[in-house]
């Protein structure tokens, strides 16, 4: 079966669902879905290291860092920010929290 990506958005107020911010797939939008965030749009007001917490604890397990980096990416995008990969949030992540 042939599976068609959906497509990315390129600012905030195109992003109508979470599959379209840049760096999230199915499987980070699930987890965002599971924190109780339904659109992207609620993820400006959010603290992306208190999402990396909340899915630490949901899921019972420490999330690999890399994690925290992609919500820093999504929260930026949709508070403004050009869509950047979520590499490129790791040194400001370590500078800000150390290692996790």
């Amino acid at each position: 079966m042939l599976r068609v990506k959906a497509p990315k958005a390129a600012s905030a107020g195109d992003c109508q669902q979470l599959e379209q911010l840049p760096n999230i797939g199915p499987a980070m939008a699930a987890d965002l879905r599971a924190l109780g965030i339904a659109h992207p749009r609620e993820l400006a007001s959010r603290d992306a290291f208190v999402l990396y917490q909340a899915l630490c604890t949901h899921s019972g397990k420490r999330q690999d860092p890399c994690v925290l980096d992609t919500f820093m990416a999504a929260t930026d995008f949709m508070r403004g920010a050009a869509p950047a990969p979520w590499w490129a949030y790791t040194a400001q992540r370590k500078r800000l929290y150390g290692a996790l």
